[in-house]
């Protein structure tokens, strides 16, 4: 019997046991999961916590900063606590719960670029670091407009405000002859401004400006390119990046752009004239000839042609064919005004150059006389464009008064008095 009742006990026993086990594991499992929760949760506020006091020094460098723009605050005081707001948002910026936040990337592009800002003078940090902070900063506002629009206001105010700040003093840098500096000041407001999508061409032209003036002429090349390529004057351009390119000596680039450039604007003269200048300079005379030589060759009848290398063989002091070309472009259209003018005009400056000459040869000398002859069949040449030029634009006051005083000159007093006349005619 006592086996009947020890059976049925046992089995009551093991029952309630077992009832009672598992509430209770149940329990611990709602015990554990609670733990994990606040542990999780606590590790989340941490980071979060980071955020925001990383956010919280940062407003105290920027009150900081605004005070010393008055008079007041400490330059110490603004390093102390940007190394501040730079440890919490580094520890924000390494969590996966925050490192992708909008707020943690606004300020830590606030915070890597008004680092910059507070350690501009320690030439050290600056050389080992400068450039890596200032590419932190810039890419963390593009990662925090790329997330989310919340900040964005934020962040245009901001890359506004620090564009004044580091262009505070470029005028005065540009004065002193600071040319490299003052372009690389220039070129940080451009890189700003990409932060917002905006492209700003006045301050990559006048970087380039700089670096030309500061012989960086690759440097200066380079954002001559940039604008050509943004299709932002670009003939003019081409020309600026070909031009820094031989001073360079990187003859090979300075050519393959001007005939890029030709290539939208066959006739311009400066560009002819860059890629004659081009030749010259890299020792290739028969280069430049042969430039102009194609160029004719392309185009033969083309009476604008003609002219514009005429002017260009004017600018290398090649008289004679500088008379041949315009006279060639005369020979398609004999009215051209724009050659009559300039074939006269150019006559007289070399008669004039020839006669100053002449004057400065020793008293007595055999070719005196022979330069006056030079001199004034070259005045009696001029003559003939500017009075066929006269007949076509008859009202050309400074174009009467030359040719009366060319004829004056050649002593033909009559000549003279009747274009004077004219002349004095016109009010």
């Amino acid at each position: 019997m006592a086996q009947m009742l020890t059976i049925p006990m046992w089995n009551n026993l093991n029952l309630c046991i077992l009832n009672k086990k598992q509430p209770m594991k149940q329990h611990f499992k709602h015990l554990t999961f609670a733990a994990i929760s606040t542990l999780f949760a606590s590790v989340s506020f941490g980071q979060k916590a980071n955020e925001t006091s990383a956010a919280l020094e940062y407003i105290k460098f920027k009150d900081n900063m605004q005070m010393m723009m008055l008079g007041s605050g400490s330059l110490e005081d603004g390093q102390v606590t940007i190394k501040k707001a730079k440890e919490f948002i580094d520890l924000a910026a390494e969590n996966e719960s925050t490192k992708k936040s909008p707020k943690t990337l606004f300020y830590k592009g606030e915070i890597y670029t008004g680092y910059i800002m507070a350690f501009g003078a320690d030439s050290i940090l600056m050389k080992e670091h400068g450039e890596e902070y200032l590419n932190t900063g810039l890419e963390s506002y593009k990662q925090s407009l790329a997330v989310s629009t919340k900040f964005k206001s934020d962040i245009e105010e901001s890359i506004n405000n620090k564009k004044a700040l580091f262009g505070m003093g470029i005028n005065q840098m540009y004065e002193k002859g600071m040319y490299k500096e003052t372009g690389e000041a220039y070129e940080l407001q451009v890189r700003f401004s990409d932060v917002l999508g905006q492209v700003d061409t006045t301050s990559i032209y006048n970087s380039a400006v700089c670096y030309d003036k500061a012989e960086a002429y690759d440097k200066a090349a380079a954002n001559y390119l940039k604008l050509a390529k943004m299709n932002y004057k670009p003939t003019q351009n081409y020309l600026r990046a070909s031009s820094s390119y031989r001073k360079n000596k990187q003859f090979t680039e300075a050519k393959a752009l001007i005939e890029d450039a030709r290539k939208i604007n066959p006739l311009d003269k400066d560009l002819l004239l860059e890629l004659v200048n081009m030749n010259i300079e890299s020792g290739d005379a028969q280069g430049a000839e042969n430039a102009l030589a194609e160029a004719i060759a392309s185009d033969p009848n083309n009476k604008q042609l003609h002219y514009t290398i005429g002017t260009i063989y004017i600018d290398l002091k090649k008289n004679d064919k500088a008379e041949a070309a315009l006279n060639k472009s005369l020979e398609i259209d004999p009215n051209y005004q724009d050659a009559l003018y300039q074939l006269g005009a150019h006559l007289i400056t070399w008669a004039g150059d020839v006669r100053a000459a002449a004057n400065q040869l020793k008293f007595g000398d055999k070719n005196y006389d022979k330069m006056v002859i030079e001199s004034d069949d070259l005045y009696r040449r001029a003559l003939t464009p500017l009075e066929k030029y006269i007949e076509i634009s008859p009202n050309d006051k400074d174009v009467l008064i030359i040719l009366s005083q060319l004829h004056r000159n050649l002593g033909d007093i009559n000549k003279s008095a009747e274009f004077k006349k004219r002349a004095d005619a016109i009010k």
